[in-house]
């Protein structure tokens, strides 16, 4: 009997402890439900919320030039540490494989401003101030004639001479780039920008190994070898990439500019310039100067034109077919869909810098798809 009991009595005190369990499990509960009754409390928190949010996209919007700036700088960085590493292959420390390409890039910075930009200010002002003359020699040439026969002459006289006055008014060209004054303040804040970028990618360049075991050791010690490892195919891509994009701009330049000069083609170095910038747009820049370049040319020389067009077609495939896997083979291939969606997606969000990030970020992503995402979807039975 004192058997029985005594379970009996040992087993009281429990009961009460899972009725006190079940009490502080149903705390939160009623806490929510006591919250939710409150429409006061409620709607401070969801306006405090929204104020938090929106002070958040208001800073984020004023610190998008910065951000620019931190990004490009970033891939600057990536994109020279390839040359950097290969010093440091040939037993040169990293900090001495900086100073020597940073030298040699300003260097050839320095160089090519020299030869280009007084050239490039010169044909500029001839431009503009042969404007009359180009769409006079236009309308006696052949094309303008084709024009007039097949489209009619009273339409494309007077979209011409529509053209020809507003071009020929500088206040319309002032007023198309802004002003002068905003004219100047963006070439001021171009340049003070370029000098931000420079930094910022010097102290990126000098830190990167740094910044990467920083990065790897946030994560678990049990995922950082293959975070190391997925972060240096990652940052070797990007850097790849970005040379390779330099290195075929350069091409596309000189293409440009001996095409010009051979054919006789006004504004060969202007010409080099615009072809360089456009073609570090990824897939479509090379389009986009052969219509830019064959435009402006039929104003000066229809068959000159055709054949710049016809010779620069001709580049647009030994490039693609030819010069392309070359330079890019340490790359990684992305879908063609998929190049002209993160360049749409990267143009229309952050311009040109956007449209030359978007290929490196979009390998990225698909990198960490292909190693993490789909290794443990198929180890799911």
């Amino acid at each position: 009997m004192t058997d029985a009991t005594e379970p009996a009595a040992g087993a009281a005190p429990t009961a009460p402890a899972s009725g006190a369990a079940a009490a502080t499990s149903a705390k939160p509960a009623r806490r929510v439900w006591a919250n939710l009754s409150n429409p006061f409390a409620v709607g401070l928190s969801l306006t405090l919320g929204g104020l938090v949010a929106l002070a958040l996209g208001l800073a984020f919007s004023n610190l998008s030039t910065v951000i620019i700036y931190i990004v490009f700088a970033l891939f600057a960085a990536l994109g020279l540490d390839p040359i950097v590493r290969w010093f440091e292959r040939h037993k040169v420390t990293r900090a001495w494989a900086i100073v020597i390409v940073y030298t040699v890039f300003a260097l050839v910075l320095v160089g090519v401003l020299f030869l280009i930009i007084p050239t490039v200010v010169y044909q500029i002002s001839e431009f503009v101030k042969n404007i009359p003359t180009t769409i006079t020699a236009f309308q006696s040439s052949d094309f303008y004639a084709w024009l007039q026969g097949m489209f009619g002459g009273d339409i494309v006289g007077t979209l011409t001479a529509q053209a020809k006055k507003f071009l020929s008014n500088p206040a319309n060209i002032a007023a198309v780039g802004g002003g002068l004054f905003q004219f100047g303040l963006s070439i001021a804040t171009g340049i003070s920008g370029i000098v931000i970028v420079i930094v910022l990618s010097l102290y990126f360049l000098a830190s990167i190994p740094t910044m990467k075991g920083a990065f790897n050791r946030l994560l678990p010690a049990r995922n950082r070898p293959i975070a190391a490892r997925m972060t240096d195919e990652i940052t070797d891509s990007i850097g790849g990439y970005l040379m390779g994009m330099v290195v075929l701009a350069f091409a596309n330049s000189i293409v440009a500019f001996f095409l010009h000069l051979f054919l006789g083609l006004p504004y060969p170095a202007l010409m080099a310039v615009v072809a360089f910038l456009l073609t570090l747009i990824p897939l479509v820049g090379s389009v986009l100067f052969w219509i830019v370049g064959t435009s402006l040319a039929l104003f000066t020389n229809p068959v000159a034109a055709l054949i710049f067009a016809i010779i620069y077609l001709i580049y647009m495939q030994v490039e693609a077919y030819v010069l392309t896997p070359r330079v890019m083979n340490h790359t990684i291939a992305v879908p063609g869909a998929l190049v002209v969606i993160g360049a749409l997606v990267g143009g229309t969000l952050l311009g040109l810098l956007g449209a030359l990030v978007a290929i490196p970020v979009t390998a990225s992503i698909l990198l960490i798809i292909k190693q993490i995402v789909i290794p443990r979807q198929d180890a799911k039975i």
